[in-house]
């Protein structure tokens, strides 16, 4: 007796193997339905911004191609959701839905509602862990709270242990005779009105691109990660985090692998055991957003929900077109601009600039990063601005505020960066090259460099801004205790 059509309804996890609501729906069903719904009217202010609606696209298509390969093919719909799925599944006569669970707070509600309603129908649904490690609400502290610092949440989540990876995906996905009417994928970045120049030429969305990423990276970059992971003049980070926000690969086949190359190479482990704690920060962030989901738009730290941040529209202007003055801020906005990413820690200083040095709000920030970045992922946006900020869970000690010219000269010595993304500063010598506006006159007439025209001056004195921001912070502080 035939069993009866099921949808496999993708969202992020977009990818193959190790995917256990798809292998379910495998197993459970002769015909499956394989299904994305582009719903960002469902999302609010958090819908997807322009940067990851084209790798959205990118990875969508590289989906389909996976699926036509094992005999389906991927449906596209268009929301609202619930009226998609009801749509499809008459269409199909699909009697089960088969779904990876979202965290993110509006995510999580419209979920509840969306499963409320295809129950009602009587159309079953099975839910499935296919994003992260552990599920945030398994972690607790000894008296039962959420962990706010990550060190204990770090111990407390190796003492419970990780289940492994699901295995490889169904080597054939019995799709119907004839896929239902499906849009076009291009119509998911079409209203995109933010260009990502180098999308195609730095990246390769997808599940194939992941695993190619992944092997590169444990192949030559895990040996110097724990050395070199801050050094953006080096190609020395995993650069992992879209196919992990895309779910293009499991993140616990992505432990699993560094785990099993530190126990092939020890030379490895200290690599390893860097890249793994990385792994856990993202995990971090997921556990504060499920148990603070104001977060996403408020500080957890309530008391700065008053901080007296500024209302400077050109400060922000010339923060998000690359043109503060301070080399390594603009080289890492301009990478953000081509690539639709940046190095981790060029985005902890362009973080600070924007929050200490101009006191502009985190959110105005985050905003920006959300539509700019392939990798926008709400749980890690809102930890990485809260941390910088000072108002979030472990976050960065209140004085400090990231000097761009030391952190400039520590992190990119010789400048390789800043002349990478600033061309118009490549030929100024390393001295200079993270302080262009006390160069010596002769040296920058050699360099073409002319302070205010080719290249601006600093839009704020670092020293003056920093004590301006102690000043503020330590009144908050005062009020504080």
């Amino acid at each position: 007796m035939p069993r009866p059509v099921a949808i496999m309804w993708f969202r992020t996890d977009l990818r193959i193997d190790d995917n256990p609501a798809l292998r379910a729906a495998v197993e459970s069903s002769d015909e499956i339905i394989c299904a994305y719904v582009f719903a960002p009217e469902d999302e609010g202010p958090w819908a997807p911004g322009d940067a990851s609606r084209r790798w959205l696209a990118r990875s969508l298509s590289a989906l389909d191609a996976g699926l036509r390969e094992r005999g389906s093919g991927l449906v596209l719909r268009s929301g609202p959701t619930v009226d998609a799925l009801r749509e499809l599944s008459a269409e199909t006569g699909a009697r089960s839905v088969f779904m990876g669970r979202r965290y993110e707070p509006l995510a999580a509600r419209h979920d509840e509602r969306v499963i409320g309603a295809l129950r009602e129908d009587g159309i079953a649904v099975r839910v499935f862990e296919t994003a992260l490690l552990h599920d945030p609400g398994s972690l607790l502290t000894g008296s039962g709270t959420p962990y706010k610092v990550f060190t204990p949440f770090f111990r407390a989540a190796e003492r419970i242990g990780t289940p492994g990876p699901s295995g490889p995906g169904p080597r054939r996905i019995p799709g119907p005779l004839r896929l239902p009417r499906s849009e076009p994928i291009e119509a998911v970045e079409r209203r995109a009105r933010t260009a990502v120049p180098g999308l195609d030429a730095s990246w390769s969305p997808g599940e194939r691109g992941a695993k190619e990423r992944l092997h590169a990276f444990l192949g030559s970059g895990l040996g110097t990660y724990a050395g070199e992971r801050d050094r953006p003049d080096l190609e020395s980070t995993s650069r992992f985090s879209p196919h992990l926000a895309f779910g293009e690969i499991d993140v616990r086949a992505v432990l699993a692998a560094a785990r099993e190359a530190a126990e092939a190479d020890e030379r490895l482990t200290r690599g390893a055991d860097a890249f793994i704690r990385q792994l856990y920060w993202r995990e971090f962030a997921y556990h504060l957003l499920h148990h603070f989901p104001h977060t996403a738009e408020r500080p957890l730290r309530a008391r700065f929900e008053i901080f007296p941040w500024s209302r400077d529209d050109a400060g922000l202007a010339a923060w998000q077109r690359a043109e503060t003055g301070y080399p390594v801020i603009d080289a890492g906005m301009r990478e953000l601009a081509e690539t639709g990413w940046m190095h981790n820690r060029v985005r902890l200083l362009v973080a600070s600039f924007l929050t200490k040095d101009l006191l502009l709000p985190w959110l105005e920030g985050a905003r920006w990063f959300w539509t700019s970045l392939v990798d926008a992922d709400l749980a890690d946006n809102t930890l990485g601005w809260q941390w910088v900020a000072g108002c979030g869970a472990d976050a960065a000690p209140y004085f400090r505020v990231f000097n761009p010219v030391t952190q400039g000269e520590r992190y990119d010595p010789d400048g390789a960066y800043v002349r990478r993304w600033l061309p118009e500063l490549e030929r100024l010598p390393a001295r200079w090259v993270h302080r262009p506006w006390e160069a010596p006159a002769d040296t920058l007439r050699a360099a073409g460099v002319r302070l205010g025209s080719t290249y601006p001056r600093p839009i704020v004195d670092h020293a003056e801004a920093r004590k301006r921001a102690i000043a503020l912070y330590d009144a908050l502080r005062s009020g504080e205790e």
